[in-house]
């Protein structure tokens, strides 16, 4: 990735950017569209390619009740040989009402067979807190031959804080075990407008997993924070795990990346190197609320690692 392309929009106004090498050896992309009423799907032997790839609407918002309004951030999996969508979504009567819900894809085209819908994420058996309240932002990864699932939840309504929640899968949709609290907006730069941890994702190094995630609200302001733990500890237990007390990525005025924030990660075409997908804005000064904003871009990095391996992210 030469110093021109660095940080240039790869996909305009796609937020939440999501990407999936699968064994065919293509990039499958998803994010949320500035509609905000379907889920799209495109893929590309190559990132490049992303950009001007035909796009494919695989399902979209229901017109009434739950998943009918706000569908945002999707992530797209391959688990057990079957390929399934994870998204928020509310209703329009209750706009902030926001569940995890999950999608199968009936066929292994994901662009072109059928979709069909399995309903909310569900809780483990005797868990009546999770997916209760404001929950979003899922994503997945598997540690020591166990599957997580980690999302966002707010306990006590919209304007409560967003804290981020991980716990062990039993199946693609539902939780083996209750959730654990993985960390709670703790500092200032979690604290801007709205206490904020969300938009997890999972990056692994030397025998560390690495989750970074996402804090305060998604103007100039949003910005994103490191979790870390060793793979060989308890990774539902709150002592195994370490918060950055800065950002890991923030606002670069020089070089006008607003807002950077909502990652996930791949590999480049060597499948070696690891690369950061996140979105940013170009500009600071937002009209109106910065979550109706269209012009959050999908953008990639490369990651490097400094001497004690932990990630490093820099425009």
């Amino acid at each position: 990735m030469n110093n021109s392309e660095k940080n240039t929009p790869l996909v305009e106004q796609r937020a939440d950017p999501f990407i999936y090498k699968h064994t065919d050896g293509y990039y499958y992309f998803t994010g949320s569209v500035p509609s905000y009423d379907c889920i799209e799907i495109r893929k590309s032997k190559t990132l490049k390619g992303l950009k001007d790839a035909e796009t494919f609407n695989v399902w979209y918002k229901h017109k009434t009740g739950p998943m009918s309004q706000h569908i945002w951030a999707p992530e797209i999996h391959y688990l057990d040989g079957k390929w399934y969508v994870y998204f928020a979504g509310s209703e329009v009567d209750d706009v902030w009402k926001l569940r995890p819900y999950v999608i199968e894809c009936k066929g292994q085209d994901p662009l072109k067979d059928e979709w069909i819908e399995l309903g909310q994420m569900q809780a483990a058996d005797g868990d009546n807190k999770t997916f209760i309240d404001f929950s979003l932002d899922a994503t997945i990864f598997e540690n020591k031959g166990k599957r997580y699932f980690c999302w966002a939840e707010k306990t006590g309504g919209q304007f409560a804080a967003s804290n981020l929640y991980l716990a062990e899968m039993e199946s693609p949709i539902k939780l083996k075990t209750t959730q654990f609290m993985l960390t709670t907006p703790d500092y200032d730069w979690e604290r801007v407008d709205f206490w904020v941890n969300e938009g997890p994702a999972v990056i692994k190094n030397n025998g560390k997993i690495y989750i970074t995630f996402s804090a305060s609200a998604t103007g100039a302001c949003y910005c994103m924070g490191m979790m870390e733990a060793d793979e060989e500890s308890d990774i539902l237990d709150r002592n195994s795990w370490k918060k950055s007390r800065f950002p890991v990525l923030e606002t670069d005025y020089e070089k006008k990346i607003f807002g950077p924030g909502h990652n996930c990660f791949t590999v480049a075409e060597d499948d070696k190197t690891p690369l950061c997908v996140y979105h940013a804005r170009d500009y600071e000064k937002i009209v109106g609320d910065p979550l109706y904003d269209p012009n959050r871009h999908a953008r990639i990095m490369e990651v490097k690692f400094d001497a004690e391996g932990k990630p490093v992210f820099e425009f």
